[in-house]
């Protein structure tokens, strides 16, 4: 696409509206993540690999270094500087793994738990608020749509799920 894209019809005018509106709560959460990496004193790589520990802990999915270089598409040695950073901050534990005697799991500490929280949880249960407007079948659907941008953007991250 060398031009821009302009809409022709009533449908993709709601098209750009929604795209403009994905802009927008992007350049929100660039925000949001710019205040939580200020308040936490951490860069947003060690932002990102918390954001994931926290997503996988809650559902129940280990993660290992590898994991978390393959996230966030570093490498060995950027993830050992990474978690040995996290580890040494209080943020980050490391443990055997659980069927793996070779590998390491990483494992947020109770103190880097509580503080995201703190630092995030009343944007949480805002988010939660505005999604409690919405029935289940509206929620769906935006669980599909924004599962589908996400791939449109990233088929890799896509195929992560986290």
């Amino acid at each position: 696409m060398t031009q821009p894209w302009v809409p022709r019809t009533a449908h993709e005018e709601t098209i750009m509206d929604v795209l403009v509106a994905v802009r927008a709560f992007s350049d929100s959460m660039d925000r949001m993540n710019g205040g939580m990496k200020g308040d936490m004193d951490m860069n947003v790589t060690d932002l990102a690999a918390l954001r994931m520990l926290i997503m996988r802990e809650q559902r129940g999915t280990p993660v290992s270094p590898h994991d978390i270089a393959a996230h966030l598409r570093i490498t060995t040695a950027s993830t050992t500087k990474l978690v040995d950073r996290l580890v040494a901050s209080g943020h980050v534990e490391r443990h055997p793994h659980p069927t793996d005697r070779r590998s390491r799991v990483l494992r947020l500490t109770d103190a880097s738990r509580r503080e995201f929280y703190r630092h995030f949880g009343e944007r949480l249960m805002a988010m939660r608020a505005v999604a409690e407007r919405y029935d289940d079948e509206q929620l769906r659907v935006v669980m599909r749509f924004l599962g589908d941008i996400s791939g449109a953007m990233d088929p890799e991250s896509a195929a992560e799920k986290t």
